[in-house]
């Protein structure tokens, strides 16, 4: 892979969210939690969703992570969603956008495990009718990967995981004081679990102590 390939990629990613707390030492591609929320928001009777972004809450209170986190990762600490939308105007918009923020946080909970505590809506535009529900489009640079070591190996096998992936360069980053595996998980398994079964998966077949940091790229279902 180029050095330019590796950038798309990873700008592709958009920001890595954190997952858990600071002990977790894991992270979401945004990228990959846009496409769950916008899933939802599209549930929404009469809502059409258009930008979504997600940041922190504070970033003054975030903390430390206890594994070295992926370049460019955000530490972790609550986070906060900010969307647009358009709605038709069949429902008075306070009740749509109450009806919005509430599936938002749902799905947030729920089928990321990502703790938000703010969710900031804006209207862009009123529609005539109901707009048509698409599938979200996969994530750019997200492929399935093969183990060529024993952690990689190790992490495919673990409940939950769909497939490595290698967005950030290769599926298992081996460096002197930590390991960093990247993954997609499985429909139906909560992104947390899926984090602590590849930990202690990753840390049985190596046995040498070295702490284990995760990356979900893609979330399946």
């Amino acid at each position: 892979m180029t050095t330019a390939d590796a950038v798309r990629r990873r700008l592709g990613l958009g920001r890595l969210l954190p997952l858990g707390g600071a002990a977790d030492g894991a992270w979401l591609a945004e990228q990959a939690a846009e496409a769950v929320l916008r899933s939802a928001a599209a549930q929404v009777p009469g809502v059409a969703p258009g930008r979504l972004r997600l940041a922190l809450a504070d970033p003054d209170t975030a903390a430390t992570p206890a594994v070295p986190p992926p370049p460019s990762a955000l530490p972790p600490g609550p986070l906060r969603i900010e969307a647009d939308f358009a709605a038709v105007a069949q429902e008075p918009l306070p009740a749509t956008a109450s009806t919005l923020r509430t599936a938002l946080f749902a799905a947030s909970a729920q089928l990321l495990d990502l703790e938000v505590t703010e969710v900031d809506l804006r209207v862009t535009e009123l529609l005539d009718a109901a707009p048509e529900t698409r599938a979200p489009a996969p994530p750019p640079g997200v492929r399935a990967v093969d183990p060529t070591d024993a952690a990689g190996t190790a992490a495919s096998g673990a409940p939950g995981v769909a497939h490595l992936t290698a967005t950030l360069g290769t599926p298992v980053h081996l460096a002197p004081d930590h390991v960093r595996v990247e993954v997609a998980t499985a429909s139906g398994h909560r992104p947390l679990e899926v984090v602590r079964a590849v930990r202690e998966a990753v840390t049985a077949a190596l046995a040498d102590g070295r702490p284990v940091s995760v990356l979900i790229t893609s979330v399946n279902g």
